[in-house]
């Protein structure tokens, strides 16, 4: 009579075979039994927006500002309704403001740094802000994730000094554009440019970004020292 198979003893680990999309083709669907499929990065992702900024400190400098300001004036108001005389500061720009003509210097330096300041505010408010933060393509309608500029061109950087050839390597990211400015010690320039090229461009397909940036790969020889 067979015995059943027995589990594995608590100090014996399995190894199961990890897949991926490359394993099947990256064009490839899961297999229709497959409960879990694996999330695919193919494809950008256009409703991948901009994370917003939340604009703590602006908000909280303003917030004080206007309730600075309305409180003091409110207080000189109630102090007036009380019998006493109004405040020296609102009596000296009432006068001032009836007296200077319009086209007064200080008049239109006033007026110009209400309006930069209005549209400052206006810049904050219709702007998400949040530049260094670059958002991911999404696999999943509830989650959102973004990879900071720094981030990314840190680990683009890191496949660039795999290259053979490379001494160093400088990546400056941006939302559009990845540009790196390598430094080759021996190899042709040319072969060392085309492994940077392909290497680099596998780099930022990897890193999952909602909008692949464009690359831009220069390499030059180190400089001649004395």
């Amino acid at each position: 009579m067979s015995q059943p198979p027995q589990p594995p003893s608590s100090g014996a680990t399995q190894s199961m075979p990890i897949t991926g999309p490359a394993d099947r083709g990256e064009d490839q669907p899961a297999a229709a039994g497959d409960p879990h499929p694996l999330p695919t990065l193919t494809g950008a992702d256009t409703k991948a927006r901009r994370f917003w900024s939340p604009r703590r400190v602006p908000a909280a400098v303003l917030a004080l500002l206007a309730l600075a300001g309305t409180g003091l004036l409110l207080y000189d108001v109630v102090a007036v309704r009380a019998g006493h005389p109004a405040m020296h500061w609102r009596r000296a720009l009432a006068r001032q403001l009836g007296e200077r003509p319009l086209d007064d210097t200080w008049v239109l330096v006033g007026a110009a740094v209400a309006a930069l300041v209005g549209l400052w505010l206006l810049v904050l408010a219709l702007t998400p802000g949040q530049r260094g933060l670059l958002p991911m393509r999404r696999t999943d309608p509830d989650v959102r994730a973004g990879l900071y500029r720094g981030a990314a061109a840190t680990a683009l950087r890191d496949r660039a000094m795999d290259v053979a050839g490379v001494q160093s390597a400088r990546v400056r990211m941006t939302r559009s554009k990845a540009g790196v400015r390598a430094v080759a010690h021996f190899r042709d320039l040319d072969d060392v440019h085309r492994d940077l090229e392909a290497t680099l461009a596998e780099g930022i397909h990897d890193l999952g970004l909602a909008r692949t940036p464009r690359l831009s790969v220069r390499v030059a020889r180190p400089e001649k020292k004395g």
